[in-house]
């Protein structure tokens, strides 16, 4: 009997560990405690998330946005124009875990490599058609060539992008679980960080020379500097 009740108090212990791991299932936002939390961006509170607006002072214009109608006009260096509507762009989408961007791509258009560390998207392409693909942990590239009214699912955290292979221009939509779902775009992390890394843990991670690390470097920092 001592035995047993041994093994069912580590059994209740380790069950109660796992509750608190992060585990992939649960890494989106917290849901919300009440109907809504519009954000106050001005508040000095430092938490995860924002601090809330007095809903006596809410308006309907609190719940609305009208930025993605609008089509891009001024791209990128690499022939793109990204709108983004995270929390900062639409503070109604606090503590309500979602929100969207629109991409829009001139012919040839590229968004580079990159990832959304605390979401998952979901895309959909209603103009053009673009090259999809995202990259496991395992290194396995999955992909699909889109076109309007289709969808591609990318799980969160992996490094994914988007290349209109298309004639004319394209756009798709992103939806996102999360109100702030992040972004690290792999070039300017690895090239253009600041600090710099090291230019020898980069040479010996690709297997080249200083010279040509320090060659990408400066037509990475050019580029996106020229995209700001």
């Amino acid at each position: 009997m001592a035995s047993k009740s041994i093994h069912l108090i580590l059994f209740l212990a380790v069950s109660s560990l796992l509750h608190l791991i992060p585990l992939p299932s649960h890494c989106t936002d917290p849901g919300p405690l009440q109907d809504f939390c519009v954000a106050d961006l001005e508040s000095p509170l430092f938490i995860n998330g924002f601090p809330c607006k007095n809903p006596s002072h809410l308006t309907s214009d609190d719940f609305f946005y009208d930025g993605l109608k609008k089509r891009g006009t001024i791209f990128d260096a690499l022939n793109v124009n990204l709108t983004q509507v995270d929390v900062y762009a639409f503070p109604g989408l606090n503590t309500l875990g979602m929100s969207m961007n629109r991409v829009d791509f001139l012919p040839g258009g590229l968004n580079p490599p990159h990832n959304h560390p605390r979401a998952t998207e979901l895309s959909l392409v209603v103009e053009g058609k673009l090259f999809v693909g995202w990259v496991t942990t395992d290194y396995i590239l999955y992909w699909k060539v889109l076109t309007a009214g289709e969808l591609f699912v990318i799980p969160p955290g992996l490094v994914h992008f988007q290349l209109n292979v298309g004639e004319g221009r394209a756009l798709f939509y992103a939806s996102f679980n999360s109100q702030n779902p992040g972004i690290t775009i792999m070039a300017e992390a690895l090239f253009d960080s600041t600090p710099l890394i090291p230019d020898p843990v980069l040479s010996k991670a690709f297997h080249v020379n200083d010279t040509i690390i320090e060659l990408i470097k400066s037509r990475v920092a050019a580029l996106y500097k020229s995209s700001y």
